[in-house]
């Protein structure tokens, strides 16, 4: 499964790099594939792996934060592994044509 999330840091003040940088280093350090781009983190794994994942990051900025805001996604597809890539791959195929 795919799931893309993003935690958000309240009553912290604007910036809140550092804290949603708690968060990305909590998923790397997972080993599972992951991306993060300007909006999201998204992490590919079985459901419990990445569920306990995105519980540890949101563990991880509710630890500095009064309060977490949190927006998930997930396409679950079981037996499909690679669709971090393949996805983006065959959007690229068709946008080169």
């Amino acid at each position: 499964m795919l799931v893309a999330f993003s935690v958000t840091p309240l009553g912290t003040g604007e910036e809140v790099g550092e804290l949603v940088a708690e968060a990305v280093r909590v998923v790397r350090e997972s080993g599972l594939p992951n991306r993060t781009d300007a909006m999201f983190t998204t992490i590919e794994g079985e459901w419990d792996e990445v569920m306990a994942v995105v519980k540890a990051a949101t563990e991880a900025v509710a630890a500095r934060a009064p309060r977490v805001g949190l927006v998930v996604k997930a396409d679950i597809r079981p037996g499909v592994t690679g669709a971090l890539d393949a996805k983006v791959e065959s959007v690229e195929r068709h946008l080169s044509r």
